[in-house]
């Protein structure tokens, strides 16, 4: 049966879909006519197959027989679309690949920034070339170096499909010079200045950043919330299950307050933000450290706990670097094989990392488009950036949400994580604006407010690990947000001291 299972979640996932595999329970499906007559989605999204499409499919087809009733879709739970979610086969890829990759990154990106006021009719970088010294120019090029003077004048060098060109930002124009110190390798920006011989003089340089879309944060007239926690890491000997069943009790509506009972019991949507295992084999010596040495049986029991959640409460999941999936982003959904047991939970939604989700949408009511991105790419930036390192580093994950967010951006650099190239479309551009930007990975909790969006780095399941020690990480284990989306509040439950 468990076999039989999986081959129709095959089907859909293969015509874009998801389908719950206990909405496939009581039906008798012919598996060789469902192949060949389920109608493929060519929307490019990866949709929900939910009841209501099996109804409408179940009338459709009547050599599908119906052996018990399908279950009305539970109102109390909260509604829901996938917006984006990674679902395509890897390939070999050339030189040429790349090429296109960045390229698409770039014209992306540039019609972002042509709609900035101050950066009127940008002109490609060849054009500059051949105009007269001392013009007022503006151009959008892609960093391909970044270098100090012996002055300590920044000059970086910026191309586009037409040429190269140096942009120097001098160090007594402070506010730029110091705004242009984060500027990284491969980005995407705008340059106003002053033309020389082969050079632009800045005089202010643009990013196509996300408030671009306006500040107004989007607010719901019902009173639902939402909650947020990341790096579980079942498996490991430092777990804190206790902790964590604690945690599912409350959520559970079990334990608290009157008070904090009613915001449990109001709560719609939870989010787990990656490393939901611990793994094998990530970092030296990590056996050491496992309590469970079976990759398929710390899935297992992660699903054993999650499975406690409530029904009414929709779980969503995207993996992350301590997971069984690839390491190079986009991550896809989960391996079938090896955590069937979390498809088998009828509130658990599977998505890639990254995705975007929308939640919390009713009639006149667009939603909230949620962005989940475990932040694998955050090692390098708390290491490179100077303003993060020293503004908090490890510490302050809202610090880098609110980088990526002005770059549009989830890896900006080549090489600060591990990519997949897309000849069609960069994955890791943040081409919608989020409502909510949640992350993990550094197991440490900060919120904070850049435009309209809310970031939020998630908390962890887990004590620090040698490792964590040796890398600077400063772990706060147990903290899980809990967001009011009538208010845009946040609240912070505490299950560890």
């Amino acid at each position: 049966m468990v076999e039989f299972v999986k081959d129709i979640i095959k089907i859909f996932l293969d015509r874009g879909y998801l389908i719950d595999p206990e909405l496939i329970e009581g039906i008798n499906l012919d598996l060789e006519f469902l192949s060949e007559n389920l109608k493929s989605n060519e929307s490019g999204e990866l949709l929900i197959f939910n009841r209501f499409m099996m109804n409408k499919l179940l009338e459709i087809h009547k050599n599908i027989k119906l052996e018990k009733p399908l279950i009305e879709e539970n109102e109390g739970t909260g509604k829901f679309k996938i917006i984006k979610s990674f679902d395509k086969k890897s390939k070999k890829v050339n030189v040429q690949d790349f090429v296109t990759h960045y390229m698409n990154r770039y014209n992306y990106l540039r019609k972002i920034l042509q709609n900035r006021n101050s950066l009127i009719a940008p002109l490609s970088i060849n054009r500059i070339l051949t105009k007269r010294e001392r013009d007022n120019v503006s151009t959008i090029g892609l960093v391909y170096e970044k270098r100090y003077t012996k002055n300590n004048n920044l000059i970086f060098t910026l191309e586009d499909n037409t040429g190269i060109i140096n942009v120097l930002i001098n160090n007594n124009k402070k506010e730029l010079f110091e705004k242009c110190k984060d500027i990284v390798l491969d980005e995407v920006i705008g340059v106003k200045g002053s033309n020389g011989e082969k050079i632009i003089f800045a005089d202010d340089i643009f990013f196509p950043d996300v408030t671009l879309g306006g500040l107004e944060m989007k607010k719901s007239e019902k009173e639902e919330y939402l909650a947020i926690i990341s790096d579980i890491h079942v498996g490991s000997n430092m777990f804190l299950e206790e902790e964590f069943l604690d945690f599912i009790k409350w959520i559970n509506g079990e334990t608290g307050s009157s008070e904090q009972k009613k915001i449990s019991k109001s709560i719609k949507y939870l989010f787990i933000v990656g490393d939901i295992i611990d793994g094998v084999g990530i970092y030296p010596d990590q056996d050491q450290e496992l309590l469970i040495l079976d990759i398929r049986e710390q899935y297992n029991r992660c699903a054993e706990l999650l499975k406690m959640i409530r029904k009414d409460i929709q779980i969503f999941i995207c993996p992350g670097n301590h997971d069984a999936i690839r390491l190079a982003e986009p991550q896809p959904i989960f391996d079938a094989n090896l955590a069937d047991s979390l498809y088998n939970i009828s509130n658990i939604t599977l998505v890639s990392n990254p995705s975007i989700i929308n939640v919390g949408a009713y009639e006149g009511f667009s939603g909230f488009d949620v962005l989940l991105y475990h932040g694998f790419s955050f090692d390098y930036y708390i290491d490179q950036i100077e303003s993060i390192r020293f503004g908090g580093g490890y510490d302050r994950g809202d610090l880098v949400m609110k980088f990526l967010l002005q770059k549009r951006h989830l890896a900006p650099t080549h090489g600060s994580t591990p990519i997949i190239i897309d000849t069609e479309l960069d994955n890791l551009i943040i081409d919608k604006v989020p409502d909510f930007f949640a992350s993990g990975h550094i197991h440490k909790t900060s919120i904070s407010n850049y435009g309209k969006t809310t970031m939020i780095s998630g908390s962890c399941w887990q004590s620090k690990t040698v490792f964590q020690d040796k890398v600077g990480h400063h772990p706060e284990p147990g903290r899980v947000p809990i967001i009011n989306l009538k208010t845009r509040s946040v609240k912070l439950m505490k299950f560890c001291d």
